[in-house]
């Protein structure tokens, strides 16, 4: 597997995927499709169960969508599910036979948390990983999934919280309302994820399938809600004062790592509270 954003690497049936997209792992169409083709190629093996995904920058698990290419990516993810929505990509990722782990350090925001939302489990360093949906900020809603997942996962008074406020969240207060499976010592983190991936992928991958097939029936969101909430992030970002906003945070260094590393920050200079 060659890949321009992807480094994998295959241990028995678990493949332990770096992403490595300078210079902040923004979610564009070059990892998009390399996204595609990993799920592509994997489910192609019967003897591939399980992805863990990480990152190989210390600040960025995924920083965000590239706000300069949205139709790019999102016909990126057309050749996957046929329909051009990153929310309906990761939604397939969701219901897919593969068991999908992230691996967090680092920054994870707006669609890059709900890249991480869509795994099936997700682990985070207690020191260094920040969550955020800031899209509120910009005059959007979250469009890949994250009102459909962190409603279900936190409660309603929790994911209107993160949602509405666009504040960056650390590991230990992500793991209390219930964003992530768990937060770990960074020290311990790799090895436990290994650990727990190598467990999963040695049971029978019937019952594995069966087991995900029936959870997804009770808590993943019906395809219609997650193109509900695309088309709408799609409306939002044509209209003139999200485009507005997006263009003075450009100006604010918006999409470079050094700036956007307290984006909470930038997003309250902009007019948010």
């Amino acid at each position: 597997m060659n890949f321009e954003t992807l480094t994998v690497r295959r241990e028995a049936a678990v493949l332990f995927t770096e992403i490595a997209a300078p210079p902040m792992n923004l979610l564009g169409p070059e990892l998009v499709r390399d996204l595609v083709s990993l799920i592509q190629q994997a489910e192609a093996d019967d003897n591939i169960r399980v992805i863990v995904f990480k990152s190989g920058d210390p600040d960025y698990f995924i920083s965000h969508v590239d706000v300069t290419r949205i139709g790019a990516y999102r016909e990126a993810a057309a050749t996957l599910t046929g329909e051009a929505s990153l929310g309906m990509l990761f939604r397939y990722l969701s219901s897919s036979r593969l068991i999908t782990i992230a691996q967090i350090e680092g920054r994870v925001r707006g669609a890059g948390s709900e890249f991480a939302l869509a795994c099936d489990m997700s682990f985070a360093a207690h020191e260094s990983a920040i969550f955020g949906q800031p899209e509120v900020g910009f005059g959007l809603i979250p469009g890949a999934g994250g009102i459909q997942h962190l409603t279900r996962q936190m409660g309603r008074a929790r994911a209107l919280e993160t949602i509405l406020s666009g504040r960056d969240y650390d590991a230990e207060l992500a793991e209390r309302y219930g964003w992530i499976n768990r937060a770990l010592p960074a020290a311990a983190l790799g090895e436990f994820v290994a650990s727990l991936a190598h467990r999963i992928a040695g049971f029978p991958s019937a019952a594995q399938a069966q087991i995900k097939e029936r959870v997804n029936a009770i808590a993943l969101a019906p395809a219609a809600e997650f193109r509900s909430d695309s088309d709408r992030f799609g409306e939002a970002a044509r209209n003139p004062d999200a485009q507005g906003r997006i263009q003075t945070a450009m100006k604010h260094g918006f999409q470079t790592r050094d700036a956007e590393l307290d984006l909470a920050q930038m997003l309250e200079d902009l007019g948010g509270h």
